[in-house]
């Protein structure tokens, strides 16, 4: 199995990014985990300017399977003061799979000050727990997961989850590879396996290169609206103290 960290590290560097080769164990189906496309496309991204500063926003567009040779490239599409905008593409064989613009921002001096955000109470889990891993020839073979049933509903995921191998992994790349680890909450509507995909992923930082304990995210996904084939979810994921670090809405195709 190939780690991340691992992906990163053999990646071979371009005038613009790097090339690389997306492994078995990080397909989801025909395409590459979100998460991991996310992730190699924030790594691009900070390769543009060395002093960029904290990531607090993306918006990612899935726009066709990516597999086998892949090259990443970043753009810096502005430098203000204040914020950098970054465009982030991958492009396989197939064509162009996948497009992003990150957002990074310094932290402003403001009068306002408001965090009302909800907490998280749920307790990481112990070591003891019983921890599910998926198959090593599926993404989710590079997680283990915990799942928290009786504090979700029936169209939402709560659970649980942390990258097996991260030493030395940047903690924004880090948050991206595990902001998509959750199936899309429109699943459990289905009584059978129904295929669904990723169309598009908002995400907003909250906490400036967070981080967390041994690795535990809480990771929430819900839907409220899944019809004619599209559903809308809304998603949040806490660190292992129980402060919301990032939130963000997915847009996710059904098909059956």
């Amino acid at each position: 199995m190939t780690s991340l960290t691992g992906l990163l590290a053999t990646a071979s560097r371009t005038a613009t990014g790097f090339t690389t080769q997306i492994p078995l164990n990080w397909l989801q189906g025909r395409t590459a985990y979100g998460g991991l496309s996310s992730a190699l496309a924030l790594a691009a991204a900070k390769q543009v300017e060395a002093d960029l500063p904290p990531l607090r926003s993306a918006q990612i567009a899935f726009i066709g399977p990516l597999a086998g040779a892949v090259s990443v490239t970043a753009t810096r599409l502005r430098r203000g003061r204040n914020a950098a905008f970054v465009q982030a593409d991958i492009v396989s064989d197939a064509g162009l799979g996948f497009r992003a613009i990150f957002v990074f921002m310094t932290a402003l001096e403001s009068k306002v000050a408001l965090d009302a955000a909800p907490r998280a109470d749920h307790a990481p889990p112990a070591a003891d727990a019983n921890l599910y891993t998926g198959p090593p020839e599926f993404f989710t073979g590079n997680f283990n997961f915990l799942d928290l049933r009786d504090a979700a509903g029936p169209s939402e995921w709560l659970r649980w989850g942390r990258l097996i191998e991260l030493a030395g992994l940047d903690p924004e790349i880090e948050l991206m590879a595990m902001g998509d680890a959750l199936p899309p909450a429109a699943f459990k509507l289905f009584e059978k396996m129904t295929p669904l995909s990723s169309l598009t992923w908002q995400v907003n930082v909250l906490k400036p290169r967070p981080v967390t304990r041994d690795g535990w995210w809480l990771l929430h996904a819900a839907t409220e609206t899944a019809q004619n084939g599209y559903s809308s979810q809304r998603m949040r994921m806490w660190d292992a103290d129980g402060v919301l670090v990032a939130e963000g809405m997915q847009g996710v195709a059904i098909f059956g």
